[in-house]
C-alpha cells in the first residue's frame, strides 16, 4: 500500500514509520505544521507543533529512507481544534482537544487529502490495535500496552477512517520501541514524550485561555459559592479557571464547617458562579452523551459484564449500560440522524453501575465492549439515580 507516515518528531511516531516500510509499505512521511507561529506555542523537544520536532522528524525520515514533506494545517488546526477549545470553555464545559485533533485533523483533513493524492493509508505512533472481525468490519481495540492505550482518543474515528488507518505500535510496549528505536539509529529514541496541550507553551490553561479569549470572554469575574447554602465563600478572575471536580487554585478564604476540601460542582459561565462543595457532590452514576461517533455499526444497546465507558484519557473504565437513542426514525426503523461516516445526531445514554467523580460536560465518554471500542460521544449532562441520591443523602445525615 502507499502509506503517509504521519511524522510529529516524536519516537513512537518514527518507529511507525519504520515498521510500515519493514511491512513492505511504500511510505511517505509527513509532519504537519499546526502553529501559525510555532514559537508561540511551545518550544523545547516535546513532541508536537515546534520547529525542532519538524527537524527531529525529517532526520528520522532520511535515517528511514523514505520522502518527507511538512503539511501546513495550521489554519484548519487553529479553527477546529484551538477555537473549539476556547468556546468550550467559555461555556463552562471541558473539553478535550487530542480528541478533536483526531478526529478533525490527523483523520480527516490528512486522510482525506492523502487519498486525493492516491495514498490508501494513514500510519501514526498511537498505541491501539486493529483487527478485522468475523462481519467484515474493521474493530479497533486497547493496545498489548494498557499503560500507554491510546483508544480512548482515537474512539471518534468512524468505520470508513479505520479502515485506511495503520496503528503499527499497537502489539508493542513502550520500553520496545525506544530499543528499537535506538537500534535503528534513531536520534529520538531517548525523547521524552510530549505532555499537557500542545498549543499552551507554559501549561496554565486558565492563563492562556483568559488571554486569548479578550473580549470574548463571557465573564471576567464571579462568585464562588456553597453549593448547599448559597454562602458567598470567594471571588474568581473568570470561569475558564475552573473545571469540575477541582481542588486546588480555589483560593477560599472561609474553610468547610467539617475542614475537608471543597470541590467545583458546577459552573454558571453566564453569572460566573462557580459553585463548590464536598466531594460527595461530585459523585454521579448518569451520562448523557451527544454527537456520538460510532466505530462501526450502531448499536441500540449495550448491555453485559464485558461493556465498560472510560470517561477520561487515563482514567478508569466503569462498568455500564449504554443505550443510544436516534434523532428519529425511518418507516422502515432503521435509525435516522446517523450519517454513512459514523457519526450521528441522537443522544446516549449512559448507566454507571458504580458512581464516578468529577466529570464535566464537553469531556468525551468512550465506550468500550471488552477490549473493542464501540464509539465514543461528548457528555453533554449528568446525574444521580434515585438509588444514589438516597445512598449521598444517608451519608450526609
Amino acid at each position: 500500500m502507499k502509506v503517509l507516515a504521519a511524522m510529529s518528531g516524536g519516537v513512537d511516531s518514527a518507529v511507525a514509520a519504520a515498521r510500515a516500510v519493514a511491512a513492505g509499505h511504500d511510505v511517505t512521511g509527513i509532519h504537519l505544521a499546526l502553529s501559525r507561529n510555532p514559537k508561540s506555542y511551545r518550544t523545547g523537544a516535546r513532541g508536537c507543533c515546534t520547529i525542532e520536532d519538524s527537524n527531529d522528524a525529517r532526520r528520522a525520515a532520511d535515517v528511514i529512507g523514505i520522502p518527507f514533506y511538512v503539511w501546513d494545517l495550521s489554519d484548519a488546526f487553529h479553527e477546529e481544534v484551538v477555537e473549539d477549545f476556547m468556546a468550550e470553555y467559555a461555556a463552562g464545559r471541558t473539553p478535550n482537544p487530542c480528541l478533536r485533533c483526531n478526529e478533525k485533523i490527523k483523520f480527516a483533513a490528512v486522510l482525506d487529502r492523502g487519498m486525493a493524492l492516491g495514498f490508501d493509508a494513514v500510519a501514526t505512533g498511537h498505541y491501539a490495535q486493529l483487527r478485522t472481525g468475523d462481519d467484515g468490519m474493521i474493530e479497533m481495540h486497547r493496545a498489548l500496552d494498557h499503560a500507554k492505550d491510546q483508544s480512548y482518543v482515537l474512539g471518534v474515528l468512524t468505520q470508513e477512517q479505520l479502515a485506511h488507518s495503520l496503528f503499527p505500535l499497537g502489539d508493542t510496549t513502550k520500553d520496545v520501541v525506544r530499543r528499537e528505536a535506538a537500534d535503528r539509529g534513531l536520534l529520538v529514541a531517548d525523547k521524552p514524550d510530549s505532555h499537557d496541550i500542545c498549543f499552551i507553551a507554559d501549561g496554565d490553561n486558565a492563563g492562556w485561555l483568559r488571554e486569548k479569549l479578550g473580549d470574548r470572554n463571557p465573564n471576567t469575574g464571579g462568585d464562588i459559592v456553597d453549593s448547599a447554602t448559597g454562602e458567598v465563600l470567594g471571588h474568581h478572575e473568570g470561569t475558564v479557571g475552573f473545571t469540575i471536580g477541582q481542588r486546588r487554585g480555589l483560593r477560599l478564604g472561609v474553610p468547610a464547617p467539617d475542614g475537608k476540601p471543597r470541590f467545583v460542582l458546577d459552573i454558571e459561565p453566564v453569572s460566573g458562579t462557580v459553585s463548590v462543595g464536598p466531594r460527595a457532590g461530585l459523585q454521579i452514576d448518569r451520562i448523557t452523551g451527544i454527537r456520538p461517533r460510532w466505530c462501526g455499526t450502531v448499536p441500540e444497546v449495550l448491555d453485559g459484564p464485558a461493556v465498560t465507558v472510560q470517561l477520561r484519557a487515563h482514567g478508569a473504565e466503569h462498568r455500564a449500560v449504554v443505550a443510544v437513542r436516534p434523532a428519529g426514525a425511518s418507516s422502515e426503523g432503521a435509525p435516522m440522524g446517523v450519517a454513512s461516516d459514523g457519526s450521528g445526531s441522537g443522544s446516549v445514554e449512559i448507566e454507571l453501575l458504580e458512581p464516578a467523580e468529577g466529570i464535566a460536560p464537553g469531556q468525551a465518554a468512550v465506550i468500550y465492549d471488552g477490549s473493542r471500542v464501540v464509539g465514543s460521544a461528548t457528555i453533554s449532562g449528568t446525574g444521580r439515580s434515585h438509588a444514589l441520591a438516597q445512598t449521598l443523602q444517608r451519608v450526609a445525615t
